[in-house]
């Protein structure tokens, strides 16, 4: 199932994903952001287990931001998770 989720917090404005039925993650995308390293970060994550992906990247942060693309992208899976 693909899912969309508006970002807050960070340069990216909405990340897209899908989760197959054992739940790894597939097609990540980001719109907007820091181009290179999200392409980087999408590339990573393809295939993994959204647990995993989600224990890796909750709780990063940018600069003095309190959030990051990869932390905003642990919270968009938990919401699909919860979905």
């Amino acid at each position: 199932m693909t899912y969309h989720y508006e970002t807050t917090g960070t340069c990216s404005k909405k990340i897209s994903f899908e989760l197959d039925d054992a739940g790894n993650l597939h097609n990540v995308s980001f719109m907007g952001g820091c181009n290179g390293n999200l392409k980087a970060i999408a590339k990573l994550v393809e295939g993994k287990p959204a647990e995993e992906v989600i224990r890796i990247l909750e709780g990063n942060t940018c600069g003095p931001r309190p959030t990051s693309c990869a932390d905003q992208l642990a919270k968009a899976i938990m919401e699909a998770k919860h979905a």
